[in-house]
């Protein structure tokens, strides 16, 4: 499926979404890869097939190998570790935040990419699964490289176009009107 066909594909009453899908694809100031990759990994977070399946190989098509698997890597990481954190954050002990994780993530120590890009998107996914002890990490990290709000809320923007329509698609899957 085409890009075009995944906006021809949502429904009249979400031409915004339409138009917020050209504005994320073509209006951005993030690289190619920041890019197609903040794509994938938020595709994957929204766990709706019919979105992957158009963006899934306009990734391929748009990043290196390295750049794809590390897109699909952040989006493995960050859906245990934005369970994991979110949950500790969740709980009033405080104590469950004081105990080791134990947790592997060895793609932590080589990526595969630059490590900004690998920051972005795994704090893309965070923002779909609403872990906010891990999108003050991820914005930590990435500001702490030296990356603007700007190209942080691109991620976001992505994030929230991706992940709405996902939700209108599948919505209307289900109620087939």
């Amino acid at each position: 499926m085409s890009l075009d066909a995944l906006k021809s594909a949502l429904p009249d009453y979400a031409e915004d979404l339409r138009r917020n899908v050209d504005s994320v694809v073509d209006g951005t100031d993030l690289s190619e890869q920041q890019l197609w990759g903040t794509l994938l990994a938020t595709a994957i977070a929204v766990r709706s097939p019919v979105v992957l399946r158009a963006l899934g190989p306009l990734a391929r098509a748009n990043l290196s190998p390295q750049a794809y698997t590390a897109a699909r890597s952040a989006a493995a990481e960050m859906a245990m570790t934005n369970v994991f954190h979110r949950t500790r954050h969740l709980l009033s002990d405080p104590g469950y935040g004081r105990l080791r994780a134990g947790l592997r993530t060895n793609v932590l120590g080589d990526p595969g990419v630059p490590r900004v890009d690998h920051e972005l998107w795994k704090s893309a996914v965070s923002a779909i699964n609403a872990c906010g002890l891990c999108l003050d990490a991820h914005e930590r990290a990435l500001r702490a490289a030296g990356v603007g709000r700007e190209v942080v809320q691109e991620a976001f923007r992505i994030a929230a176009v991706v992940h709405a329509v996902g939700v209108t698609l599948e919505a209307e899957a289900v109620l087939g009107e």
